[in-house]
C-alpha cells in the first residue's frame, strides 16, 4: 500500500534554462508544504508541472519520463484550460466566496464547464495510476469534483480529502450556483479534512441544508450507501526547518540603532489584510506620537496572480497606501514603511523572522496561515510578540498569540501597542507556550493523524450484496422460486418504493401494482403487505389487490380481499390529545414537518424540514416523548423522516407470528424491509426462513440488497420463475 498524492501544482516545476528545460522545485504553496513528509516521499504524486511548451506527445512523454523517477505523475492541461479551470474559476469565484469577499465575485460567474473538466481529467489520471491497496489523498479547492469522479471510476478505492482555505458559513456557501456540485463532488471521499471545528461545521450545515443529508454520529454523514466522515486537522509546519535555519541574517545586522519593528510577510492577496493592516499602523502612529521615528512596519508582499486585473488594482491600491504614509510621518532619517515587494528564500524568512519585535498576521480571512507558526517555530531565542487575526485558523490553536479582529482599525491600533510595549517576562511567557504548541503539533503529526483517521473511516460503508454476493442472491432466488409454499411479507415505504417528501408523493406506479398483482396469482404464494401507514391508505392503494394488509406496524389488518379490517385485541390507547399537543409544538417551530393522524397513533414527518434543523427537532421530540410517556403505554420510534408514537407492544413482528399460526407445513417464510420498525419482523421470522434488507443501515437481515431498484429486480425474478411441479 502506498500513499497517491493529488494537488494542482507537482512539487516539482519545468522551467526553461539555456541548457533546455529543467525541473526545479515548486516556490510556494501547498506542493512546497508538503514535500517533505516522509509519507509523499514513498508514494507518487499527481499534479500540473506548470506550462511546458513542449511540442506534441513526444516532449510529453519526454517530460512524463523524468517525472516519474521523482515520484510524479503529470496531468497536462492547454492554456486555455489553465485559464478557465484555475484562473477563471477555482481562483475567480471559489477563492473570493469561501474568504467572505462576495464583492470580488464576477457578476456572471463562468468557466464552472472547465472546471469541471479538469476535474474529471485528474479523476482519470489517479484511476490509472493508484491501485486498489492505495491510498489516494486530495487537496485543496481546485479539486473539489475529483472525489466523487475518482469514486465512479474505483468504487472501492480509500479516498481523503484536505481543503486548505476555510469553508464558509452556510448563508455564504449557498450563494454559489454550482454549489450542489461541488458537494456532491467532496462527498465521494471517505474522510473531508479541515483545519478547524468551525469550518467542518459549516459543511456539515451545507450539505444538510442543500442536500438533505444527515449527520450521524462521531462526524459522519449519512450518504446512502456509504458515511463519509468529516474532522478537524490543523495543519502544521516542518519545525526543525525553520528553528534550525533562525541565525543571523541581514534584518538583524541593520536592527541595531533603528528602534523596534512590526513584520508582515504575506502574498500580495486581498485576504491578507494589508490595506487594514497599514491604516492600524498609521492610526498608531497618530494615537502615539511617541512612537514617530521609533518604530517601522516591515511589509514584505510576495508577488501573486500577477496576470489577473483584480490582483494588479489591489497593487496599486496598497502601493498608493504605501506612499500616503511615508509621505505624511517620514522624514530624512525615517521611512515609516518599508515595503518590499518582492520574493525570499528561506533563509532570508527566517532572518526576517529573527528580527522582529512584533509579528503581524493580520488576514481578514484565512484557512490556517502558516506564516504565524512559522514565526513561532523560528524564534529560537524565546521572544518576540505574534498579533494574529481571530479570522485565521490558526487563531484557533495560537490562543497565547494577541487576537485581533482586523476590521476594528483603533483596536488593531492598540494590540500593536500593547505588543511593542508588553513587559519582557509576558512576552517571553507567551512565546514559550507558542512554541511547545507548534512543535507538538507539526506537519509529520498532522499528516499522521489525517491518514490514521481515513484508513479507520475507509471501506466502514456496507456492502451492497448485489454488488459482492451475486452468488449468495442467485441462491436466494432459486430458493424462493423452489418453494412449495411462501408467504412473503413486504414493507412499503423505503422497500417497494422510495421516500418521497410527503406521504402522498410516494404513491404506487402501474409497474408496482402490476408487479404485485402478479406475485398475487402466483400459485402457492401469500402476500402481504406490512406498513406503518393509516389502513384507509392501503384501502385506497390495494384494497382491489388479492393480498394481505397490515396498517399502522400491525395494529389494524386485512387478511384478503373483501373482508373486513380488524383491530389487534388488547392495545391500550396513547394519549392523544396530549401527544398531539406535543407535536404540534414541534411542527410550529420546525418549518417543513407535518403531522400524520393515525387511528391508534400520531406520525411527525420532517422529509421537507432543512435536513439540520429536522433532525436536532427530531432527536429533541424522541427525547422528550420518551422523559414524557412510560414505556409500558406507547413505543417511541425514529424512522427515516419520520418520529411515530403508536400503543405500546403493537409491533410488525405479531403479525409473522399470527400468520405463521396459519401457515401449512413446509412453508418458506419470508420477511423484506428497510428500516428499525422491520427488525421486528425480522426477529419473528423462524430460523429457516428468509430475512431481507433493503439499504445500507444496519440489520439483522441474513441478506441486504442495494436499494429499491434491486429489491424489484428479486421480485420480478421470482414471478418470472416457473411454478413449482410445473413442467419442463
Amino acid at each position: 500500500m502506498s500513499l497517491v498524492m493529488v494537488s494542482t501544482r507537482l512539487p516539482v516545476t519545468l522551467r526553461p534554462g539555456p541548457g533546455g528545460p529543467a525541473l526545479v522545485e515548486s516556490v510556494g504553496g501547498l506542493a512546497s508544504g508538503l514535500r517533505g513528509l516522509d509519507v509523499v516521499r514513498q508514494g507518487a504524486w499527481i499534479g500540473w508541472p506548470g506550462p511546458t511548451g513542449l511540442p506534441g506527445s513526444e516532449g510529453e512523454a519526454d517530460l512524463t519520463r523524468r517525472l516519474e523517477t521523482q515520484g510524479c505523475v503529470p496531468v497536462f492541461l492547454s492554456r486555455e484550460e489553465v485559464r478557465g479551470f484555475y484562473q477563471g474559476y477555482a481562483n475567480g469565484v471559489i477563492w473570493p466566496l469561501f474568504h467572505y469577499l462576495i464583492q470580488q465575485l464576477p457578476l456572471r460567474p463562468r468557466h464552472w464547464e472547465a472546471y469541471d473538466r479538469v476535474n474529471r481529467r485528474f479523476a482519470e489520471v489517479v484511476a490509472a495510476r493508484c491501485g486498489p491497496a492505495d491510498e489516494v489523498w486530495i487537496h485543496d479547492y481546485q479539486l473539489m469534483r475529483v472525489p466523487h469522479y475518482l469514486r465512479q471510476l474505483r468504487p472501492g478505492a480509500r479516498i481523503g480529502f484536505f481543503l486548505h482555505i476555510p469553508f464558509p458559513a452556510f448563508d455564504v456557501f449557498r450563494i454559489l450556483p454550482s454549489r450542489r456540485l461541488l458537494l456532491e463532488g467532496l462527498l465521494g471521499a471517505d474522510l473531508l479534512g479541515f483545519h478547524t471545528a468551525a469550518y467542518a461545521e459549516h459543511f456539515t450545515a451545507a450539505v444538510n441544508g442543500l442536500l438533505g443529508v444527515a449527520s450521524l454520529e462521531d462526524g459522519r454523514l449519512d450518504c446512502g450507501a456509504r458515511t463519509p466522515k468529516v474532522g478537524a486537522f490543523p495543519m502544521g509546519i516542518e519545525v526543525t526547518r525553520f528553528a534550525a535555519g533562525a541565525g543571523t541574517g541581514p534584518f538583524e545586522r541593520e536592527r541595531a540603532g533603528r528602534g523596534q519593528s512590526l513584520v508582515a510577510i504575506d502574498r500580495l492577496d486581498y485576504t491578507k489584510g494589508i490595506p487594514r493592516r497599514l491604516l492600524a499602523f498609521e492610526e498608531l502612529l497618530t494615537r502615539h506620537q511617541d512612537l514617530v521615528e521609533k518604530v517601522t512596519l516591515i511589509q514584505v508582499a510576495v508577488p501573486s496572480r500577477t496576470g489577473v486585473k483584480a490582483y494588479q488594482r489591489y497593487r496599486r491600491h496598497v502601493d498608493a497606501m504605501v506612499g500616503r504614509i511615508n509621505g505624511t510621518f517620514g522624514s530624512p532619517g525615517w521611512v515609516p514603511v518599508q515595503y518590499l515587494y518582492c520574493g525570499f528564500t528561506q533563509s532570508e524568512l527566517v532572518a526576517l523572522f529573527r528580527s522582529a519585535d512584533v509579528m503581524l498576521v493580520t488576514p481578514v480571512r484565512d484557512g490556517m496561515n502558516l506564516v504565524a507558526k512559522e514565526f513561532v517555530a523560528s524564534r529560537v531565542d524565546g521572544d518576540g510578540v505574534l498579533v494574529l487575526s481571530e479570522f485565521a485558523g490558526a487563531a484557533a490553536e495560537l490562543t497565547e498569540a494577541v487576537i485581533v479582529n482586523p476590521y476594528d482599525v483603533v483596536e488593531t491600533a492598540e494590540a500593536y501597542h500593547r505588543a511593542l510595549t508588553m513587559p519582557r517576562h509576558e512576552r517571553r511567557s507567551r512565546m514559550r507556550a507558542l512554541r511547545q504548541r507548534v512543535q507538538a503539533t507539526g506537519v509529520e503529526a498532522w499528516a499522521a493523524s489525517f491518514l490514521e483517521t481515513l484508513r479507520a473511516a475507509g471501506g466502514t460503508a456496507p456492502v451492497a450484496v448485489e454488488d459482492s454476493a451475486a452468488a449468495e442472491v442467485a441462491a436466494v432466488r432459486a430458493r424462493l422460486a423452489a418453494a412449495p409454499a411462501l408467504l412473503l411479507l413486504l414493507d412499503y415505504d423505503g422497500t417497494l418504493v422510495p421516500f418521497g417528501p410527503t406521504p402522498e408523493s410516494a404513491a404506487p406506479g402501474d409497474d408496482l401494482l402490476d408487479l404485485l398483482r402478479g406475485l398475487a396469482s402466483r400459485p402457492g404464494l401469500a402476500l402481504h403487505l406490512v406498513s406503518g401507514r393509516p389502513r384507509s391508505t392501503l384501502e385506497a392503494w390495494f384494497g382491489e389487490l388479492a393480498v394481505g394488509l397490515h396498517a399502522e406496524h400491525g395494529m389494524w389488518s386485512r387478511r384478503m380481499a373483501g373482508v373486513a379490517w380488524e383491530r389487534v385485541p388488547g392495545a391500550r390507547p396513547v394519549p392523544y390529545d396530549d401527544v398531539l399537543a406535543l407535536l404540534r409544538r414541534y411542527t410550529e417551530s420546525t418549518p417543513g414537518s407535518h403531522i400524520e393522524r393515525k387511528s391508534a397513533g400520531l406520525a411527525w414527518h420532517f422529509w421537507l424540514a432543512p435536513a439540520d434543523g429536522g433532525h436536532r427537532a427530531a432527536d429533541a421530540l424522541v427525547e422528550e416523548a420518551r422523559r414524557r410517556y412510560p414505556p409500558d403505554v406507547v413505543d417511541v420510534l425514529r424512522g427515516e423522516h419520520v418520529v411515530e408514537i403508536r400503543p405500546a407492544g403493537i409491533q410488525k413482528g405479531l403479525i409473522v407470528t399470527r400468520l405463521l399460526a396459519e401457515a401449512g407445513p413446509g412453508t418458506l417464510v419470508v420477511a423484506v424491509g428497510d428500516d428499525v420498525t422491520d427488525e421486528d419482523m425480522f426477529a419473528a421470522v423462524p430460523a429457516q426462513g428468509l430475512t431481507i434488507h433493503v439499504g445500507p443501515r444496519p440489520s439483522r437481515a441474513g441478506l441486504r440488497l442495494r436499494d429499491v431498484a434491486a429489491c424489484h429486480a428479486l421480485l420480478r425474478g421470482l414471478l418470472a420463475s416457473r411454478r413449482p411441479g410445473a413442467d419442463g
